[in-house]
């Protein structure tokens, strides 16, 4: 993460924000018990592998490329924007993610990030690894990745607001990093002890975050 920069306020971000917030609504049944179904199969907080760096691929095979369609149908099927294979307890270097519903997923093997703008943006993040919780993260605003496909054909891209953010996040996790690594310490005690005890947790909401409630989208969840 740049040391210096401009910190930008979750208004001046993207309207569709990564928060998990339960059960999201407007969603039919059907795509109700997909997404438990799908979240059942999503590694959870206290699991080792969560906490353990993924070793780069080397085989770029068949096996490599029905796993990143089970990720992609996996992310869908749980209303996420991302999903890293850490999560599904592979500790392979291999992340999935689309940013809003008209979005091709993209697969992004052995991921680098190697450049990240001094500017900054706060913005809450959820994740699918860690149920019911929403914390505040700073990150870079902008990012440029590079990797390979699921052939091994290298490619860069370029990223701004919730896509930058969503790549860092599965990044981290690949990494064996998570959101409550990079929150203040009074979030991450409240996410911890929500986690440990069952419940939720979500930073208080003053006035003005209130008023921009209306931009964020709880049925979206990073991985």
């Amino acid at each position: 993460m740049a040391e210096e920069g401009t910190p930008t306020t979750v208004e001046e971000l993207d309207g569709e924000q990564p928060i998990e917030a339960g059960e999201p609504e407007g969603v039919d049944q059907e795509a109700l018990e997909r997404r438990s179904a799908a979240l059942s199969e999503v590694f959870k907080f206290g699991e080792p592998v969560l906490r353990s760096a993924a070793s780069p691929v080397t085989e770029f095979d068949d096996d490599l490329t029905a796993e990143a369609g089970r990720m992609i149908g996996l992310m869908r099927d749980a209303i996420g924007v991302g999903l890293a294979a850490t999560q599904l307890g592979t500790l392979r270097r291999m992340l999935v993610f689309h940013v809003g519903s008209e979005a091709e997923p993209t697969v992004l093997v052995n991921p680098e990030i190697e450049w990240r703008s001094e500017d900054l943006a706060m913005a809450e993040e959820g994740c699918l690894s860690l149920p019911g919780v929403i914390v505040d993260v700073e990150r870079p605003l902008h990012v440029r990745a590079r990797g390979v496909d699921v052939h091994g054909e290298p490619f860069s891209l370029e990223a701004s607001g919730l896509e930058a953010r969503v790549i860092q996040h599965e990044v981290d996790h690949l990494d064996g990093v998570l959101m409550i690594d990079r929150t203040e310490r009074d979030q991450r005690k409240g996410a911890l002890k929500a986690l440990r005890e069952g419940g939720t947790y979500a930073p208080e909401a003053d006035e003005d975050d209130e008023e921009s409630e209306s931009g964020h989208n709880p049925q979206s969840s990073e991985g």
